[in-house]
């Protein structure tokens, strides 16, 4: 068995080549262990490896959890995992193919910017095992998608959002139009929409036209001026509860209320991750979170490749398994409507059984 020494690398190719170590072959667990996903101890040589997109590993959100995914699994099938970072897009492909050259078989791409490139690697390389989180689009039988439903947990925030609003007025802007980002932005538009539905408000939502799917992207998933400029916009234009899909982004619309002092009232809905428990200097912004269960994907798939079991078959995560879900209230649980989490039970429940659609053009 190949194996690596774990180490999350920065950079491109050439940094990656001076710190993958090859090593001697790795002894077996001594006693069978039992995965996440039911699959038996390790049946087959593998070794994992994870590429980060731009955002990289210390995210607090989309990637910093699938390498979570893999270090779970990792530590699960007596293996060693390799994370490499990459700092931009021209990372992605040299990236790949030097983690292959190296001796990785299950290669976990992380997100839908990596599409292209991974593509590319499982098409010249048949026999490594490839998983891309958030991309349905790969057609190759060593390729395995993990994709998530989205849009329901979004519509739970959304109705959330309105039943809390006092402005009516809020707002979802994304890092880059992608199908991964704006189905967050649908299933947010249009839980808005169900509320005023039933209750006969009238709350906007800035940021996103649904019908036409056009509205406001940062350009990019990192925390910085425009990121923070554009959540200004909206908090100026009245907003008070805001939704930025994008990875780190979230920190500079964090930066954007508190510039605008205690009492501001604005609050935030983060995404993929619970942000209140991750970003710890920003829990008191965070109204809740919609959850992507992408740590417990990744780690069943690559458990599932080390029991022999693995298959394109796409994992897909829905309300119905937990894939997807909406986090606890918080410091906010006080003061929301008392009645807004029975609501929120009931309209989850609705979803699930089929007596309310959500779709999304970018759901699975």
């Amino acid at each position: 068995m190949r194996k690596f020494t774990r180490t999350a690398v920065r950079g491109g190719a050439v940094a990656i080549g001076a710190v993958l170590l090859l090593a001697g072959c790795a002894a077996a667990p001594e006693a069978p262990a039992e995965t996440s996903g039911g699959a038996a101890e390790p049946t087959v040589d593998i070794q994992p490896c994870i590429i980060s997109d731009s955002g990289g590993f210390d995210d607090r959100s989309f990637n910093q959890l699938g390498a979570e995914g893999l270090r779970a699994a990792a530590e699960t099938l007596g293996v060693e995992a390799v994370e490499v970072e990459s700092q931009s897009e021209a990372d992605y492909a040299p990236n790949l193919s030097t983690v292959i050259d190296n001796g990785c078989n299950m290669v976990v791409s992380v997100g839908f910017a990596l599409s292209e490139a991974t593509a590319a690697a499982a098409e010249a390389n048949p026999d490594v095992q490839f998983t891309i989180i958030d991309d349905n689009a790969i057609e190759l039988d060593n390729v395995k998608p993990i994709i998530y439903d989205t849009s329901q947990a979004a519509f739970l925030a959304g109705y959330a959002a309105a039943s809390y609003s006092e402005s009516g007025k809020v707002a979802t802007w994304g890092g880059m139009q992608f199908p991964t980002v704006t189905i967050f932005m649908d299933g947010f538009y249009d839980g808005v929409m169900y509320y005023n539905e039933q209750t006969g408000e009238d709350v906007q939502v800035l940021g996103w036209d649904r019908e036409a799917q056009t509205g406001s992207f940062t350009g990019g998933f990192e925390a910085g001026p425009t990121a923070k400029s554009m959540a200004e916009t909206f908090i100026g234009q009245g907003a008070d509860v805001l939704l930025p899909v994008g990875g780190p982004i979230f920190l500079s619309a964090a930066e954007a209320i508190r510039d605008q002092g205690d009492d501001a009232g604005i609050t935030m809905i983060g995404v993929d991750a619970d942000l209140y428990e991750t970003s710890p200097d920003y829990a008191d912004l965070f109204l809740t979170s919609i959850l992507k269960g992408m740590a417990e994907g990744v780690q069943t798939v690559v458990e599932e490749a080390g029991a022999g079991e693995f298959s394109n078959e796409p994992y897909i995560g829905t309300l119905e398994n937990d894939g997807v879900g909406l986090a606890p209230f918080h410091d906010f649980e006080g003061s929301v409507d008392p009645e807004l989490q029975s609501q929120l039970d009931e309209i989850r429940e609705g979803i699930i059984n089929g007596d309310i659609v959500v779709e999304s053009p970018s759901s699975p």
